[in-house]
């Protein structure tokens, strides 16, 4: 059940409180959609309008912790925690559920899948072990389903290629080494190639997600997360192209002004100089 809201001279305490903790949070949330003196932007939204600021919000935070941000982290973690907030306040606004029924949910399901601290299951595992009784855990709380039912369409495009492969590697469909992979990785790149000199863009878009779909495959075989090496490698970037920009502003120069054999040169030199380090 919904806790009673406060009145207005509670509400006003509460919201200027700083130990308010969560209470202080939820009721922050409730007067921004208060219907009479809510905020009007806030009113207009629905769980689909705050899903895209709730993925952005858990990507600022993994972009955080990638960086060693932890200055930063504290805030990113409140900002994504300000997400669950809001959609649960629209969802007791619907009569879905409410805060409480979520914080209960999560509560009784990380006790049902940790027997072994909650419970009486043994602790002498490995984690290997531990993650797979994880999984046939979440397999048994699902029920009767098809082998890819459950993995979220909301997930970042590699990341949930990664967890359908996954899936489909728990009932042995998969390739037994990295050789296979590579050698479907040359088959799918001479396919795009062909696409590209001969099929339509619609073709060639198809036979780059497969190249994309089987470098995931790839990145699972090697214990890699394929969205923390592509954030990586667009740090990398980024890096070094500020160091291009940096060594042609010394002559007075951008890059506009420069030709890609400079800029690639300058990129090297930007390259060798990270290597030396």
């Amino acid at each position: 059940m919904p806790l009673p809201r406060p009145d207005k001279a509670q509400s006003d305490q509460l919201v200027q409180d700083p130990a308010g903790g969560l209470p202080r949070l939820r009721e922050i949330m409730a007067r921004l959609r208060d219907p009479q003196t809510g905020c009007p932007w806030d009113l207009e939204q629905t769980f689909a309008t705050i899903a895209p600021y709730t993925i952005e919000e858990a990507h600022e935070v993994a972009d955080a912790i990638e960086r060693q941000a932890w200055g930063e982290l504290q805030g990113e973690l409140g900002d994504l925690l300000f997400q669950s907030v809001y959609h649960a306040q629209m969802a007791e606004e619907a009569g879905l559920f409410d805060l409480d029924d979520v914080i209960r949910a999560i509560s009784d399901k990380m006790l049902a899948r940790h027997p072994h601290v909650f419970g009486d299951a043994s602790r002498d595992k490995s984690a290997e072990q531990q993650t797979a009784d994880w999984e046939a855990l979440k397999a048994k709380e699902r029920g009767p389903a098809r082998v890819l039912d459950g993995v979220a369409l909301g997930l970042p495009g590699l990341t949930r290629a990664v967890k359908l492969q996954k899936r489909a590697a728990r009932v042995g469909f998969d390739w037994p080494s990295t050789d296979e992979v590579v050698a479907k990785i040359t088959e799918e790149a001479a396919e795009l190639v062909e696409a590209r000199e001969q099929l339509t863009q619609a073709e060639v878009t198809e036979e780059f997600g497969d190249l994309l779909f089987v470098m995931a495959n790839l990145a699972r075989h090697l214990n890699v997360d394929p969205e923390a090496a592509l954030r990586a490698a667009n740090a990398k970037f980024t890096r070094r192209f500020g160091q291009i920009e940096d060594w042609l502003a010394e002559s007075g120069r951008s890059p506009a002004q420069s030709d890609l054999a400079e800029m690639d040169a300058l990129w090297n030199r930007a390259k060798a100089r990270e290597k030396g380090k």
